[in-house]
């Protein structure tokens, strides 16, 4: 049996200002560094031995990443590739989300945020970020999964909705409504190459 734990990194300084952030590399806020460590902790509780640690080539991925592995005590190599980066927002990068729905509309602004192919302007589509995402996960990731090991993931809320997407199977139409907190890690477990059980787990908020 092993573990594959995902985690959205802590709250960064363009989450707090409402910007959309895409590949901006912006750093965590004081609050996504607590969020980071008590994530760890409910990692902890879990009492599993984590074997490889994979985050995204943005800072606020890997902080939470190295933040995490602190806690854990836990000193293995982390891998890094922009395979695993947020989505691209093209020509939404940095601007806030209330201007651009008062901009565009509710309605066009949702169909960017949440539809599965459509991308904003220079942008990406989840259906583009799953293109990237999904292969490294399946060349990289899964073959230690089937062979045992413990995995942890830090990335972004888009990257690692196109990994459950996967690991779920879920469909096109079903994978828009899913939301990702940060700082909450899920856990998927696997016995015989099958995912047999998922668990959000609790962290307590401040």
């Amino acid at each position: 049996m092993s573990k594959l734990i995902i985690l959205r990194h802590g709250e960064s300084e363009w989450n707090k200002l409402n910007l959309f952030t895409g590949w901006e590399d912006v750093s965590l806020t004081d609050q996504g560094k607590i969020e980071a460590k008590l994530a760890a902790f409910a990692i902890q509780n879990l009492k599993v031995d984590v074997n490889h640690a994979y985050t995204s080539a943005l800072k606020r991925a890997s902080k939470t990443l190295e933040i995490v592995l602190y806690v854990l005590k836990k000193n293995i190599p982390i891998i890094s590739d922009k395979a695993l980066n947020e989505r691209n927002y093209g020509s939404l990068t940095g601007m806030n989300k209330d201007d651009a729905r008062n901009k565009w509309g509710d309605e066009q602004v949702k169909l960017w945020r949440r539809s599965y192919d459509i991308a904003p302007e220079n942008g990406e589509s989840l259906k583009d970020t799953c293109n990237r995402t999904i292969p490294y996960f399946k060349k990289n990731i899964l073959p230690k999964l089937h062979d045992g090991e413990n995995v942890i993931i830090t990335a972004h809320g888009n990257s690692l909705r196109s990994i459950i997407m996967h690991v779920e199977g879920l469909s096109e139409e079903a994978i828009v409504n899913v939301e990702i907190t940060t700082g909450i890690p899920i856990v998927y477990e696997y016995e015989n190459k099958k995912v047999i059980k998922k668990t959000e787990l609790f962290v307590k908020r401040y």
